[in-house]
């Protein structure tokens, strides 16, 4: 929760010397805004993350970075929490798509490094249960803030909310330049208008 504090309040900032820059008379006003998309971003940043202790698991115990049986369990139970929650199926298909091919990008990424360099992959095997249980969560969060902010994901001002919910998250988080292009790319299907 401090981070999420710590994001809005940045997103805040951002959108007030926005404001400054553009139009002064209008700083008050625009700085109350908290961007929308934020706990959305958050959400499916801290999902990213989870790359980290699952490909640590696959890696100390053989296993294989893609799973299309688990891919299916996901992209079906979205599917399902997505059609419950009135929200288009395919557009939540489609950002879950994106967002698995990002997490299974930083586990290659990770798999890379630790064959070139073996002393620095992870001795212990995480529990891959645990982690699954963290994305699920993760997921039904996301489902709900997209369902929240449908309009908003629909709307002409979607890209710039986006954007600025990226650069908050990623500042607040102090993302690397693997976890940024990784967001960037699962979160390439949030906005159609």
């Amino acid at each position: 929760m401090a981070i999420l504090d710590g994001i809005r309040r940045s997103v805040v900032g951002l959108c007030a010397l926005t404001a400054v820059v553009v139009t002064p008379t209008t700083a008050s006003a625009r700085g109350d805004d908290a961007n929308p998309l934020l706990e959305l971003v958050d959400a499916a940043t801290q999902r990213l993350q989870t790359a980290e202790p699952v490909a640590a698991s696959k890696w100390n115990t053989g296993g294989s970075i893609e799973d299309p049986l688990r891919v299916e369990q996901v992209l079906a139970a979205v599917s399902t929490d997505a059609k419950g929650s009135g929200v288009d199926t395919e557009s939540v298909r489609r950002i879950f798509t994106d967002q698995i091919d990002a997490t299974e990008a930083i586990e290659y990424t990770r798999f890379a490094q630790w064959k070139l360099d073996p002393a620095s992959a992870p001795g212990v095997a995480p529990d891959l249960a645990a982690s699954r249980e963290t994305i699920d969560r993760l997921n039904t969060e996301m489902v709900e803030q997209i369902a929240l902010h449908w309009s908003v994901l629909r709307s002409p001002d979607c890209t710039g909310t986006l954007d600025d919910a990226k650069a908050a998250v990623t500042n607040a988080r102090t993302l690397d330049a693997l976890y940024q292009q990784a967001l960037a790319f699962s979160t390439q299907s949030y906005c159609a208008h």
